[in-house]
């Protein structure tokens, strides 16, 4: 077994989720992320990739799920069935998709909130000088109430309170969802600094453009299963890749939903 200095920072083995214990929405997924990567997960809607994040961060008896295959390591531990506190204080932070900002408290109460695991005061001061820093157009907005930020002000706080605890490992889910295409690079810029202070990331995203362009490795996800995965580089040059999540291919430009799952999974599987 690797040691917990020198194995992948996050490593899934096998993972089989079920909802209700009747739905089974993963089904032996397998990935890893190591120190000092950025990875991406790609996938359609429904695809499962909240469901592994929520697996990560153990949030899914929150919604009625569970593991009941596989193993989660984290660090080298088995944190499967670890509660969200525990992984948080262990080093991993997530950013949800829709941002789930506390709308009614200021930009500074929801970065406080974000440091409650920490019970260091110099330690929050310093992360709090660092994320004003990486968002700069936070600023002048410490003290205005949080739901009146812009979309991309508001992604900026969800990151920015995801930092505050100094995570090891940062989860992003959909991060570019609904912004205008300047906030996505200024987002994605942004990901690559922190990754670059040595914050490992789990970029989710539908976005493959911006996701693969700042990823060394990324998996592709579809129906509970990984179906495909390689570097960043390699899956932007994907014809797959290139036609289901660009829209450039030998049938012109196309949305991925319009294209039929079975011929995906079979030029896949060939």
């Amino acid at each position: 077994m690797s040691s917990p200095d020198t194995g992948p920072l996050l490593e899934i083995r096998n993972v089989e989720v079920v909802y209700n214990d009747v739905a089974l929405v993963l089904r032996g997924v397998s990935l890893h992320v190591d120190r000092g990567e950025i990875v991406s997960l790609l996938g359609a809607n429904g695809a499962g990739k909240t469901t592994l994040l929520r697996a990560i961060t153990g949030l899914l008896e929150v919604h009625r799920g569970q593991v009941t295959k596989g193993e989660i390591r984290f660090g080298g531990k088995a944190v499967e069935h670890d509660d969200p506190s525990k992984l948080v204080r262990a080093g991993v932070s997530q950013v949800m998709e829709g941002r789930r900002i506390f709308a009614e408290l200021t930009v500074d109460e929801n970065l406080k909130a974000g440091a409650y695991t920490v019970r260091d005061k110099a330690a929050v001061a310093a992360s709090y000088e660092r994320v004003m820093e990486l968002f700069p157009a936070l600023v002048s907005r410490r003290r205005d109430v949080a739901g009146y930020l812009s979309g991309g002000e508001q992604q900026m706080l969800a990151i920015a309170r995801a930092l505050m605890a100094s995570p090891q490992l940062l989860l992003l889910d959909e991060p570019s969802l609904g912004l205008a295409p300047r906030i996505v690079e200024l987002i994605s810029g942004i990901i690559e600094t922190v990754n670059g202070q040595g914050t490992s990331v789990l970029l989710v995203e539908q976005n493959a453009h911006m996701a693969l362009s700042i990823s060394g490795r990324a998996y592709v996800l579809e129906n509970g299963r990984i179906v495909k995965d390689g570097t960043g580089d390699e899956l932007l040059a994907d014809d797959d890749i290139r036609e289901f999540y660009l829209g450039i291919g030998e049938t012109g430009r196309k949305s991925f939903r319009d294209v039929k799952s079975y011929r995906r999974k079979k030029r896949w599987s060939a």
